[in-house]
């Protein structure tokens, strides 16, 4: 303080002198620190050996250090006017490099030359496969706790989803009728819940690259899985399309594809059908929407026909009313619509009529109604002598054929053509019944092929989606 307080000193010399006193205090303490806090191992500063260090050092030093470390077999360091060669064998390319770094970062080193060689170990040297197990390990106990709660998340997702599907199913009972439509829209709307739980479940358990690729990768899985089941998924639209527009229900007999039967049931793949001669058909629902549906219960009206040929000198209107007789006499036969019998063509030796009548099908077997008819049809042409000629092998003489006898009678005159009339046939009363004992009853075959159904197994199991 007397310097600075000196009546010798001017004013700007006492500036400048003040100047150089606080450079000096700013530069000293940074210095010592510098000095007294050692370099950071790694920090790409020189190793330190000495002020003025020779090659032997150099040499001795690394040659300690890499024998310390323990990685190294075999070490030959040389060191030539400050140019380092090393010559060693370690077990990775990670601590060879580390040995070379380590000697370039050597005081008074001017090159490095690594020879040091990377050998591998033995085929049934087990211990890197023991030391991933141990990191595996070790990473599965650090993420256990996560697991754990991942796992108890992931249920808790299973029951909010289980949850928001039911409640969706009680509230689509009331506006739609089908129950595979319900149950897929239902599970439409419970996916976005599981989709949302599952991501927290991988988010939770460090999985946040894979819970973005689920979200991401969802669209085009479910668009590969469509190409790839395409008439999988074909059919189980068409069984939802089915179940909503209800073309037939259970026990209806229908024809589709060529194939004829009472239906048994729908699921999401196919319908079963109960064919008449007691074969189980199933038809893919693609090919039930897209086809040509003949449904004969839906309205239990059903007309069947025959064609009967009379002889050309038979009276026509007298075969129609003995065919209307029989039809009208029938109790399988309906009266409304009335039964007709109808003029069909000219044959080459009958004239065709052809007779046609109704059936409540749902009460009668149409094929049966139809045999009984014909056979009563039959019976009463007979009666009435209504002739039926055979076109290829009868020729009918409506007269009789006449016989004329060779010679003369008692008083010289000529003989007198004999006619003989067509023989009547016998009546037999079974006949005349509305139905034989080969017949087997006017009913319909539906309880019996019912009946068969019940004792039979079904070739496909699963939910009948006509059972509303």
């Amino acid at each position: 303080m007397t310097v600075f307080s000196s009546p010798a000193l001017g004013l700007r010399q006492r500036w400048r002198l003040l100047g150089l006193v606080l450079g000096l205090a700013v530069v000293s303490p940074m210095t010592a620190q510098d000095e007294a806090s050692p370099a950071p191992a790694g920090s790409g500063r020189t190793v330190g050996v000495e002020s003025v260090v020779t090659d032997a050092e150099i040499q001795a030093r690394l040659m300690r250090i890499l024998a310390a470390t323990g990685w190294f077999e075999a070490i030959e360091i040389k060191v030539d006017q400050g140019v380092v060669f090393l010559r060693a064998v370690t077990a990775t390319a990670a601590h060879r490099e580390w040995a070379g770094t380590l000697a370039g970062n050597t005081q008074d080193v001017v090159a490095v030359v690594n020879q040091i060689e990377v050998r591998g170990g033995s085929l049934l040297d087990l211990a890197p496969a023991w030391s991933e197990v141990h990191s595996l390990a070790a990473g599965a106990v650090r993420m256990l706790p996560l697991l754990v709660f991942g796992l108890l998340l992931l249920l808790a997702t299973w029951l909010a989803t289980k949850t928001v599907s039911r409640g969706a199913g009680r509230v689509l009972s009331r506006r739609m009728q089908s129950p595979l439509l319900r149950s897929v829209v239902a599970r439409a709307i419970a996916v976005p819940v599981f989709l949302l739980g599952l991501y927290l479940v991988l988010k939770v358990s460090g999985l946040s690259r894979l819970a973005v690729t689920v979200l991401g990768g969802t669209g085009l899985i479910g668009l590969v899985i469509g190409f790839a089941f395409r008439d999988i998924a074909e059919n189980f639209l068409a069984s939802i399309l089915i179940s909503m527009q209800r073309p037939f229900k259970g026990g209806d007999l229908i024809e589709v594809a060529g194939f004829k039967g009472y239906v048994q049931s729908v699921n999401t793949r196919s319908t079963l059908l109960m064919q008449i001669d007691g074969n189980h058909v199933q038809i893919p629902n693609a090919t039930i929407y897209k086809g040509t549906i003949v449904n004969f219960t839906a309205n239990p009206r059903s007309r069947f026909e025959f064609t009967v040929g009379i002889g050309y000198d038979d009276s026509i209107s007298e075969a129609q009313a003995v065919a209307m007789k029989v039809l009208e006499g029938h109790p399988a036969v309906m009266k409304d619509p009335e039964p007709l019998v109808l003029v069909d063509a000219l044959g080459a030796a009958t004239i065709n009529l052809v007779v046609l009548f109704w059936v409540d099908i749902s009460k009668y077997s149409g094929q049966k109604v139809r045999s009984a008819v014909i056979r009563l049809t039959k019976r009463a042409f007979d009666h009435a002598g209504i002739s039926m000629p055979d076109e290829a092998r009868e020729v009918v003489f409506p007269k009789g054929v006449p016989v004329h006898m060779v010679g003369t009678g008692e008083d010289g005159s000529a003989a007198v053509p004999v006619s003989r009339p067509a023989p009547v046939p016998p009546r037999h009363e079974a006949d005349e019944s509305d139905v034989t004992n080969a017949e087997g009853g006017l009913e319909n075959d539906a309880e019996d092929i019912e009946r068969q159904a019940r004792t039979a197994r079904e070739p496909e199991a699963g939910q009948n989606l006509l059972e509303s």
